[in-house]
């Protein structure tokens, strides 16, 4: 176990340019994201403004779906994310996907929280606080950690075929790879977990709070 964290480490250190570029990505995502909703016209932000409002008077008047059932949406949700992230590691062609993908990732973030803020201010920060931020805290790193892996893994897996000089235990570090996928898969159960059970909990007392 020792002996495992310890190459997992050197590994990390060697390949501290990649995680990164990955979070400078990431970043770039939230500011793009930032910025359409800015360029956006006034008759854009008010249509779009006015189905988030039907959402929220919708999820009032309901009795809602089962917390059960929404617990395993976000899993399996999670789930395909992951797996297609763990495939295009694998893969020597998924590296510009991957990039992509999480670029999108920080670009939906920044979009959700700028179009709140900016069509409800205060009130829109107060909703990104509840049902954004805190299963984020957990999903933002882990996608970010994934992502990384992916990255590095695929990169090998190029050495290892273009590179004749190159030789690496690749079954080893498939192993590892898989493990370490399987972990993070564990702490987006958690993060699924806060988001069905806490965060929409808060959600529903501050959108009531607010429409009442």
């Amino acid at each position: 176990m020792q002996n495992s964290m310890r190459v997992a480490g050197k590994e990390i250190q060697s390949h501290v340019n990649i995680f990164v570029f990955i979070f400078v990505l990431f970043i770039m995502g939230i500011i793009f994201g930032a910025v359409i909703v800015n360029s956006m016209n006034f008759v854009q932000k008010q249509d779009l403004f006015f189905y988030l409002k039907q959402f929220f008077e919708q999820n009032i008047s309901m009795n809602g779906t089962s917390k059960a059932t929404l617990w395993k949406d976000s899993i399996l949700y999670h789930l395909k994310y992951m797996l297609l992230l763990f495939l295009l590691g694998i893969s020597v062609i998924g590296m510009p996907i991957i990039t992509v993908l999480l670029f999108i990732k920080g670009l939906v973030v920044g979009f959700s929280v700028g179009f709140l803020v900016n069509q409800m201010g205060w009130y829109g920060l107060l909703i990104s606080s509840a049902a954004i931020a805190p299963q984020n805290l957990l999903i933002i790193p882990v996608y970010l950690i994934a992502g990384s892996l992916a990255l590095i893994f695929s990169l090998t897996l190029c050495k290892q075929l273009f590179i004749r000089r190159v030789h690496q235990p690749i079954l080893k570090g498939f192993v590892r790879y898989s493990a370490f996928f399987g972990a993070l898969m564990l702490i987006l159960i958690v993060a699924s977990t806060i988001e069905v059970f806490f965060s929409n909990t808060i959600l529903d007392y501050v959108v009531k709070w607010i429409y009442h």
